[in-house]
């Protein structure tokens, strides 16, 4: 039996027929061919058996493809498809030109058998004896051969088709899942970048939003500051006060938590002059008429009567007895000058001078920035007030100038010979607040203030 045909060569069983048949057309054929041309009827045939090696190169053998180990699978299985239908077609026409051989050996050999009335059989099998028996493996019927091959055929053509498919098949479901992957990622790609776009424009909104509902906050804001401001002038112009000036902050109470506040602060003072009208009948002492705190100085300018002790001024914490008498139940007039020149002070009661000094914290400049009060000692800047040295009484007109005022100056403001507001901190009515139970009231006239000394 012949073996199994590879899906790369040609069957095995098929080249011993092809070679056979050739050398036999190519030795005895191409002769009894030419005898039937030209030879007389009474001429015969010798037929000779020849090694398959010696026409090896009258019977090329079909090329064996050469495996690409380089190639990819898929393009590997294509080369292979077309090896293979190239074997196909040279099956098929060697088929053809064997079936003519066979033929014509089929006919020559019945003329070699018949030609003189012996049986040439025995004689064919003893010279093809001498020899090597190349044809002992082949089927003696030629149907058998065609039948043979056209079995192999179809077996190519088979195992041909079966690669086709799975060629196909594989190619189609290696791509597939390529293309859907690109096409995924773009459509991702797409989708997040439209999300990205969309979240970009909230942001965008929200930020517009944002800075248009704050600057609506804030003219809101300042719409109804400025409407508070006008509706408090409506009520001050509508109050008791001739002027801004005509009112006194009264503090009944020694308490620490009655107190008027100055809303504007001092600048840096090389010199100051500090006049107020004041009625106090507290015992013992009036207390605190007024106190300026800076930070890290609570006593930088203090005008206090505390317990048995004179009335003292407090400048940088350093401290002048002043020669004031002012615990009677009565309106008096006090005036302070001091300037940082030497630290000279002087003092005044009711227009006249009683006492004047010097060397109190010289050289040292007021500091800026600071908490004003009046009625309460400070013992951190703006609070920490002690009850016990809380002012009692009344006070009004109180005005600070950035210079020491002259003595005559002093003397007009006291006996009320002229007006003349303080140019660092003018008495105004929107400049002073009150805190805790204190109020603010008409004042007596200057001349009313006059007749009660």
């Amino acid at each position: 039996p012949s073996p199994q045909p590879s899906p790369r060569l040609p069957p095995a069983g098929m080249l011993p027929v092809v070679a056979g048949l050739l050398l036999a057309v190519a030795v005895g054929g191409r002769g009894a061919v030419a005898g039937d041309q030209e030879s007389p009827p009474g001429s015969r045939f010798v037929c000779t058996s020849l090694p398959l090696d010696a026409a090896g190169a009258g019977c090329p053998l079909p090329p064996v493809p050469m495996q690409g180990g380089a190639l990819a699978p898929e393009e590997e299985l294509k080369a292979t498809v077309l090896q293979l239908r190239e074997t196909v077609l040279q099956q098929k026409e060697t088929i053809g030109s064997q079936r003519e051989a066979i033929r014509e050996l089929t006919g020559k050999l019945s003329r070699c058998e018949g030609a003189d009335g012996r049986s040439t059989t025995g004689t064919w099998k003893k010279e093809l004896g001498k020899g090597k028996d190349t044809m002992g493996d082949l089927p003696r019927d030629p149907a058998q051969v065609i039948d043979q091959l056209s079995r192999t055929m179809q077996t190519l053509k088979d195992r041909l088709e079966s690669l086709e498919h799975q060629l196909r098949a594989n190619v189609s479901y290696a791509a597939l899942p390529s293309d859907l992957r690109e096409m995924l990622q773009r459509r991702l790609g797409d989708l997040e970048r439209q999300l990205l776009s969309k979240v970009a424009e909230l942001e965008d909104e929200k930020s517009l939003l944002h800075n248009e509902t704050s600057a609506h906050r804030q003219k809101t804001e300042t719409a109804l500051n400025a409407l508070l401001e006008r509706v408090s002038e409506l009520e001050k112009g509508n109050s008791a006060f001739k002027s801004p000036d005509e009112f006194k902050v009264s503090l009944p109470l020694r308490t620490n938590y009655l107190y008027g506040k100055i809303k504007k602060t001092l600048p840096e003072l090389y010199a100051f002059t500090v006049c107020l009208w004041l009625r106090s009948s507290a015992s013992p002492g009036i207390g605190t008429p007024f106190s300026y705190a800076v930070p890290g100085q609570a006593n930088e300018i203090v005008l206090i009567e505390w317990g048995n002790n004179p009335i003292e001024l407090l400048i940088n914490d350093k401290v002048a007895q002043l020669p004031l008498f002012i615990s009677d139940g009565k309106w008096h007039h006090i005036c302070i000058t001091w300037t940082t020149r030497d630290g000279m002070w002087e003092a005044f009661q009711d227009g006249e001078k009683l006492g004047t000094g010097e060397n109190l914290a010289p050289w040292h400049p007021i500091k800026p920035g600071g908490v004003l009060i009046l009625g309460q000692e400070q013992d951190t800047v703006g609070g920490r007030f002690d009850a016990t040295q809380a002012f009692v009484g009344e006070m009004s007109q109180f005005n600070i100038w950035d210079r020491v005022l002259k003595a005559e100056d002093i003397m007009n403001i006291a006996n009320c010979s002229t007006n003349m507001p303080g140019n660092i901190i003018p008495w105004v009515d929107n400049n002073v607040d009150v805190f805790g139970g204190a109020t603010k009231w008409p004042v007596e006239t200057c001349e009313e203030r006059l007749l009660d000394l």
